[in-house]
């Protein structure tokens, strides 16, 4: 009989060893485009490690020494203020890219990530990602369609989060954590759910409890499932 220590120590091993030819995550995401020969040298660049819940991938001020790319999990990407409130502003999913922006610009962070669940995350040295670039015009042109998306999105996002109510705040996050946990229930924090809206904890549980009564949502401990999406894009002011 296989023992609990064993079969974590298997999962991990499972986590650890994600063959870039077999990832599910890499279609959704930048490295879409690479095959042949330019994946086997991802494959050998690259190094994935497991990460625990709360496990810290980068911190705001360090120096960009890689990119991320989430293969399995979701990670919060946000920053804090004076008073150390913590304001999130973008959660990957698995097949994304984090920390490449930093590198461009050769600045330290001026954000933090960290992993919202157990997660398998590749990371891909900056040396060896310029050069995957530089010699791939695929990836080279996602990234910078990636770049010019996300101004767009970015703009819209904080012109709805500066100009709405934080009950429409709340309906307006809840829509695109929709989009990021897909068909499984979305499932953060209340205080990190509360640092997504930008809002405190008392004034987002108030807001839960509306919500579950207006019949928009269904709620299991923190876990949150959308039950009526036209109400809530209401909701939302959309």
């Amino acid at each position: 009989m296989i023992s609990f220590d064993s079969m974590k120590s298997m999962l991990d091993e499972s986590y650890k060893h994600v063959a870039c030819s077999t990832c599910k995550s890499r279609g959704h995401g930048l490295f879409n485009g690479i095959s042949g020969a330019e994946l086997d040298t991802l494959e050998a660049q690259r190094a994935c490690n497991f990460y625990k819940k709360t496990q810290s991938l980068f911190v705001e001020g360090s120096t960009p020494r890689g990119v991320y790319c989430v293969n399995h999990g979701k990670v919060k990407v946000f920053k804090r203020g004076d008073e150390g409130k913590e304001q999130i502003i973008h959660i990957a999913k698995a097949g994304d890219l984090i920390g490449f922006r930093a590198m461009f610009s050769g600045e330290l962070y001026k954000v933090a990530a960290e992993s919202l669940e157990d997660s398998n995350i590749c990371f891909i040295a900056k040396e060896d990602f310029l050069n995957m670039i530089e010699f791939n015009p695929t990836l080279r042109n996602g990234i910078i369609k990636e770049l010019s998306q996300e101004l767009s999105d970015r703009a819209d996002f904080i012109t709805n989060m500066a100009q709405k109510s934080v009950r429409e705040r709340l309906a307006f996050s809840l829509l695109i954590l929709m989009d990021i946990y897909g068909e499984d229930p979305i499932n953060l924090s209340r205080e990190d759910l509360a640092n997504f809206v930008g809002t405190a904890t008392e004034t987002l549980i108030r807001l839960l409890k509306e919500f579950k009564e207006d019949g928009c949502l269904e709620i299991e401990v923190r876990k949150l499932r959308v039950i009526d999406k036209i109400k809530l894009i209401s909701l939302a002011g959309n």
